[in-house]
């Protein structure tokens, strides 16, 4: 199976053993890269320049699986850990992004003061360290679980590792807890675009509200999130 993308917003799946292709589907932003999961075959994410991720099935390309979000600016890489449950993006905003392949919202965000737009992302083979490759020339390694510690670990450490994290899941819908843990430190031009870009999502509901109400009944239906952004499929 081979995928690809163009300028002209197409991700179009081929059959190595046939001429033609097999699916296409037409997005709303270009594409910029592709990644399979490598445990789900039938499962990929695009990387857009709409600032979102897409996770598709190609026996479905009607509406995304799942729209991970959280970048600013256009998604230019994508690449899947070897688990097949997490995958790794870089943005023009300059920062990495790790999500897990079910959910929109990503777990963690990696960035410095130096680093500058992000073109290439890779796990290594162990899933416990990302490469990232920067528009100043530098090659990055990062943990892929910010907080694991390198090294050789104790009993009494690993002990306490272990009871942390039970605690962590035995209280993890406790309000608290769940602002602690989803609680990040993203550069302040970063989060200054995310709350303009949050601002304009809020006109753009009330706006849309205010159509419905004053529209006859049925003629504006409401639009799921994932299917706003695929134009068209073709099989």
């Amino acid at each position: 199976m081979l995928a690809s993308t163009a300028q002209d917003r197409n991700i179009v799946l081929y059959d190595c053993r046939e001429n033609n292709p097999l699916r296409k589907v037409i997005l709303a932003q270009k594409t910029n890269q592709i990644a399979f999961n490598p445990m789900e075959a039938f499962n990929f994410t695009a990387a857009c320049d709409d600032n979102n991720l897409y996770t598709f099935d190609m026996r479905k390309l009607s509406s995304p699986l799942n729209v991970h979000m959280g970048h600013v600016m256009a998604v230019l890489c994508v690449s899947y850990s070897p688990t097949g449950k997490e995958l790794v993006s870089g943005s023009y905003d300059k920062t990495i992004r790790i999500f897990e392949n079910t959910k929109g919202r990503s777990k963690e965000i990696y960035h410095t003061k130096r680093m500058q737009r992000v073109f290439c992302t890779s796990y290594s083979a162990d899933s416990k360290f990302i490469l990232t490759g920067s528009d100043e020339t530098n090659i990055r390694l990062w943990k892929s679980l910010a907080w694991s510690k390198l090294g050789p670990v104790g009993a009494r450490e690993r002990s306490s590792y272990n009871y942390d994290k039970k605690l962590l899941q035995r209280y993890a819908n406790h309000p608290q807890i769940k602002r602690i843990a989803r609680h990040r430190n993203p550069p302040k031009m970063v989060k200054s675009i995310s709350k303009e870009h949050t601002n304009i999502r809020s006109a753009k509901r009330v706006k849309e509200e205010n159509r419905r109400k004053h529209a006859k009944a049925g003629s504006l239906p409401r639009v799921a999130e994932r299917a706003k952004h695929v134009v068209s499929e073709d099989s």
